[in-house]
């Protein structure tokens, strides 16, 4: 089956065929860092980072460019409340996005250009432009691109350019020639960052830079563009204008846009008290489990982020990496067969077990129409509970060979974490994952593994004393409190009531 993605352009699923066979380039649209970065900028993150590990998963070679906007009106009025340069400023919040985009386990992009490291290409772009009659200077050393000069404006967003004239303002800025017009080049204000330019001082406008650094860092044509669906207009619609108009040429052959980050069903806002920075977020959570919240649904969905929705994730990862868990002591105390060919087990070695259901052949087949259907990792990851259910029905089972069982339970695992690292879940070792999680609910429940170890021996004292009322009340008591115990032919282990 043929890899299809969802086209923002044509509005369907087309099938993908990189301009120049396995080379792959792609663009997404980055951080305005003016800020510390949100979950929204991490579901973003998160999502083109999944693109591209699943592209090298199918053998493409991705060449991979993510921006920072560290030049804008933003940048520039909170640098000048804090005393401080913008650019070191903006430097400072980049620094940050790293360090917290690290912790999260987003993979950095190949290319990370900055629009203050661009001026120069930037100001060639403007003037390119205003030879071709796609762009005018004002007399007071702005430049703006003309939309009327672009026939194709708004394909993308499907706007008609007659339609949009009745929402804008009437009040045209001075130097528009019309009211649609948007500024390539801002002339400079009294205590704003500039450069020099033909126009005079001055900076970019903020569509400018990333058709500046496309062109730079990829050349005139990529595969993939992409971001979130708020960018479509009006800032990928002025992106195609202005690099169509300065090339001639189809700027992106695919445009992917992912889904918005709600806050308890609303659109996150500092003023309603509820944007979630991605370091709030990694304080209460795994980063296993915020990424997991992201890629359970499909990129393109909005994803609500609310407290009901992240337990439930935290369930699901605990529940995998106790599995994971499992098949490693079973792999441990039995031998893995090295030389037996897991793919083909032998009818006789399987007869009366679960094995010969064999989902080891389908595991990487069932991945891979999912993931070849436009980067479906939400039924990607609806194949994880199957699969799961099936180790776990084998872990229990007793008629097969345990070292067969071994090998198989290994196999399966090994390829689990192969496979769902493209989606970047599962790149931790079980037993740190569950003893994080463990340690976030003991310190919430108030209480020690100490604590409920000395309980679960006065259990065992007054079982062996055949006291069984007192027996069940430690029981009873330590799960009021959240523990929950449970007692196997090998001893009694606990786990967390709010997570089982």
């Amino acid at each position: 089956m043929a890899m299809k993605i969802h086209n923002s352009m044509s509005k369907t699923k087309e099938e993908f065929m990189p301009m120049n066979g396995k080379e792959v380039k792609m663009y997404a649209c980055g951080i305005t860092v003016y800020d510390d970065c949100h979950i929204g900028h991490a579901k973003q993150a998160v999502t083109f980072d999944v693109i591209k590990r699943y592209l090298e998963y199918r053998g493409y070679n991705v060449t991979y460019a993510r921006n920072y906007t560290d030049v804008d009106d933003k940048i520039i009025a909170r640098s000048n409340q804090l005393g401080i340069n913008a650019l070191e400023y903006s430097q400072d919040r980049i620094n940050e996005v790293e360090r917290v985009m690290n912790l999260l386990g987003v993979r950095a992009p190949d290319i990370e250009p900055k629009a203050s490291e661009n001026i120069e290409n930037i100001i060639n772009f403007v003037a390119k432009l205003i030879e071709k009659g796609h762009a005018y200077p004002s007399e007071r050393g702005d430049v703006y691109f003309s939309v009327k000069s672009f026939d194709k404006y708004g394909k993308l967003s499907n706007r008609n350019p007659d339609d949009m004239i009745n929402g804008v303002r009437k009040d045209v800025e001075e130097g528009k020639r019309d009211p649609l017009d948007f500024a390539l080049w801002k002339s400079a204000k009294e205590g704003e960052i500039s450069w020099d330019s033909p126009w005079g001082k001055g900076r970019p406008g903020w569509h400018i830079e990333c058709s500046a650094m496309n062109l730079r860092y990829l050349g005139e044509q990529i595969d993939i563009h992409g971001g979130g669906k708020d960018l479509i207009f009006p800032h990928h619609e002025n992106e195609i204008a202005q690099t169509e108009a300065l090339t001639g040429k189809e700027f992106a052959k695919y445009w992917i846009h992912n889904g918005l980050i709600t806050i308890n069903g609303q659109k996150m806002s500092k003023s309603l008290g509820n944007s979630l920075t991605v370091k709030d977020a990694l304080a209460k959570y795994n980063k296993e489990v915020i990424k997991y919240m992201i890629v359970q649904k499909h990129y393109s969905s909005n994803v609500d982020m609310n407290d009901a929705e992240f337990l439930q994730a935290e369930k699901h990862m605990s529940y995998f990496y106790n599995t994971f868990k499992e098949i490693d002591r079973f792999v441990e105390n039995n031998a893995i067969i090295e030389d037996l060919d897991v793919l083909n087990l032998d009818e006789s070695m399987v007869k009366d077990s679960i094995l010969k259901e064999n989902i080891l052949k389908t595991i990487e087949v069932d991945f891979i129409e999912a993931m070849d259907d436009d980067f479906n990792t939400a039924a990607a990851c609806a194949q994880l509970f199957a699969t799961m259910k099936y180790l776990n029905t084998l872990l229990a089972e007793k008629k097969t060979d345990a070292n067969l069982k071994a090998t198989m339970l290994n196999a399966i695992k090994e390829k689990l974490i192969k496979l769902y690292n493209t989606v970047s879940i599962f790149e931790e070792k079980p037993e740190e994952f569950l003893e994080d999680l463990k340690n976030k609910y003991l310190s919430k429940l108030e209480i020690t593994p100490a604590e409920i170890d000395e309980k679960i021996e006065e259990r065992k004292k007054a079982k062996s004393e055949k006291n069984y009322a007192l027996a069940d009340e430690i029981r009873n008591s330590l799960e009021e409190k959240g523990i929950v115990l449970l007692d196997t032919k090998d001893g009694t282990s606990w786990g967390i009531k709010e997570l089982q």
